[in-house]
């Protein structure tokens, strides 16, 4: 967690004082958008919304409260209260511009955040209950990966983002996360 810590520090700083990093970014950036079919990575893009990611939140935490938990739900709605309040003022901080477009306000990436603590505390979630025997302990872990990650993918290609964002929000999800796998591995140790 210090790694990712470390490395949203450091992107959140180049993104603040207009860094060298900002520059590759850009670059990069306008050497990717408008890749790939517009329709697959809009797709991509919306997993990340709030009508898209936050349902899948509520179905996990309905799905853990119905299994008997009963501090690791309010934990994960927690864990995704804190995406706004910390996102929100990161934007108005830097204020770093978004690309094709004038306006501002684009840095962390929201989307992605939110796609990372909603599906990843999902996934805890369900590994901190019992679950049917078809949902293997793989399953959700790797699936909040591949949503998260197409997320991403999808709002840089489309040009809804810069790589910078998405890197960022994909840094300060797993912190996010981290005190929530805390408390579902001490809820598995004691058994409940």
């Amino acid at each position: 967690m210090m790694a990712l810590t470390a490395l949203f520090g450091l992107i959140t700083w180049q993104v603040a004082a207009d860094g060298p990093l900002v520059r590759l970014d850009e670059r990069v950036g306008e050497s990717l958008f408008r890749r790939g079919p517009a329709a697959l990575t809009q797709l991509f893009s919306d997993l990340g919304g709030v009508p898209v990611a936050l349902p899948v939140l509520v179905g996990a935490i309905a799905y853990a409260l119905w299994r008997g938990a009963r501090r690791l739900p309010v934990y994960a709605a927690l864990t995704m209260a804190a995406v706004p309040a910390l996102v929100i003022p990161l934007k108005v901080a830097t204020a770093r511009q978004g690309p094709l477009t004038e306006a501002v306000n684009y840095y962390p990436s929201g989307h992605t955040a939110t796609a990372a603590v909603a599906y990843g505390a999902s996934a805890l979630l369900l590994l901190a209950v019992d679950r049917p025997a078809w949902l293997r302990a793989w399953l959700p872990p790797v699936a909040a990966v591949l949503l998260t990650a197409a997320t991403g993918v999808g709002l840089v290609l489309h040009g809804y983002h810069w790589p910078l964002d998405v890197l960022a929000s994909w840094c300060l999800g797993p912190v996010l996360l981290a005190p929530l796998w805390w408390a579902g591995r001490r809820r598995a140790a004691n058994g409940r």
